[in-house]
């Protein structure tokens, strides 16, 4: 299905979804207990306002910013075109994304020993991690391993998708719904699952779960759901607030300010293959697909080719941008937390897009920042 036509309503998620990820990590600040402001394994709320900011931003709206990128990419890949092999589809999509990436895998290693914001000892214990994991510096990094994954298995599930009825997906994204129910039951029923042991990570629902459910999902909107525009809306918003609602309060049920509390126990319902999670995402997917202008603004196209470069970036402009707004104390910022989070995600995406732009006019910007 790979094409190079624009689909429109792809470029205005693109873009929403790269501030969504820029709401998530300005939310980071008011809650994270370590040192450089984002979220680390404890956290601990300052007050009441940042316990319901923080669950609105992070949690109603920014939690669904991964799964939207993954659904994206599946929607515009899946499944490959004719005649396309697993080679050839490799060599395209990761000359797009691994030079880019490698070049802010360093850039995240080495580029704060200019303002001190790391040690040359840590600079080369990140270094000699890199062939296994992101530096220290680059934790938002994470993400592109299970993109890459996704990439690695297109190839594999597309001749099954190419031939697979609308009730086979049914039964697939059932099984991947009903695996979305794990993270909880590891934290509050079982710590292992079904086979689950010290020797064996691998369970029973190893191989429907994760993001392929995603990948098949994506599949299944595009292929299958023929739901006229009123519907599509009516049922998006729906599920999205109830999604969104979820993701809402179980923070703010979790978080009391001033107690010190682990990072996994404080965001236990927002791992981004939850139950809720998983509707708020299939609702604004579908609230999008409602966008029918046959093309988009000249700076939503522009933002949307952006998105890639602005994604790798965004976390050095952040780290400068989060301590000016809040002016040394989360519990009294210097400007009302509900003003604080949105400005450092906007200010953020402007100086990302701003610098991706410059850069894209660099020859060979398409292995700097993929644009």
């Amino acid at each position: 299905m790979e094409t190079n036509k624009r689909i429109v309503f792809i470029d205005y998620i693109r873009v929403v979804a790269c501030l969504m990820v820029m709401l998530v990590h300005a939310s980071e600040n008011f809650y994270g207990a370590d040192p450089s402001g984002l979220a680390g394994n404890m956290s601990m709320l300052a007050n009441e306002q940042n316990r319901f900011w923080v669950s609105f931003y992070d949690g109603a709206l920014g939690r669904v910013s991964v799964p939207l990128f993954m659904i994206v990419s599946a929607f515009l890949l899946v499944p490959m075109r004719q005649g396309q092999t697993m080679v050839g589809f490799y060599r395209k999509r990761f000359m797009r994304i691994l030079p880019p990436l490698v070049c802010f895998l360093l850039l995240y290693t080495f580029l704060p020993l200019l303002w001190g914001g790391m040690t040359w000892e840590q600079s080369m214990a990140d270094l000699k991690a890199l062939p296994f994991n992101f530096p220290s510096m680059g934790g938002h990094l994470w993400f592109m391993y299970p993109l890459i994954s996704l990439y690695l298995i297109i190839p594999v599930v597309s001749p099954w998708l190419q031939q697979a009825s609308a009730r086979d997906e049914r039964i697939f994204i059932g099984i991947f719904a009903f695996s979305t129910l794990m993270p909880w039951l590891h934290r509050f029923v079982q710590p292992e699952l079904w086979g689950e042991c010290f020797w064996n990570q691998f369970g029973m629902l190893w191989y429907c779960s994760g993001y392929l459910g995603y990948l098949v999902l994506a599949h299944y909107i595009r292929v299958h759901i023929k739901w006229d525009r009123n519907r599509r809306l009516t049922i998006g918003i729906v599920c999205f607030l109830i999604g969104a609602a979820f993701s809402a309060w179980s923070f703010w049920w979790k978080g009391q300010p001033g107690v010190l509390i682990e990072t996994p126990m404080l965001e236990w319902s927002w791992e981004f293959c939850t139950p809720n999670v998983l509707l708020a995402t299939f609702g604004l997917f579908l609230v999008f697909t409602c966008i029918q202008a046959p093309k988009a603004p000249a700076w939503i196209d522009r933002l949307s080719r952006m998105s890639y470069g602005m994604y790798l970036m965004h976390m050095f402009f952040l780290s400068l941008i989060a301590p000016w707004v809040i002016g040394g104390d989360v519990a009294n910022p210097a400007l009302p937390v509900w003003l604080a989070i949105p400005v450092i995600a906007l200010l953020t995406f402007i100086g990302a897009a701003v610098t991706t732009r410059l850069l894209s006019l660099l020859p060979g910007s398409k292995y700097i920042v993929g644009c």
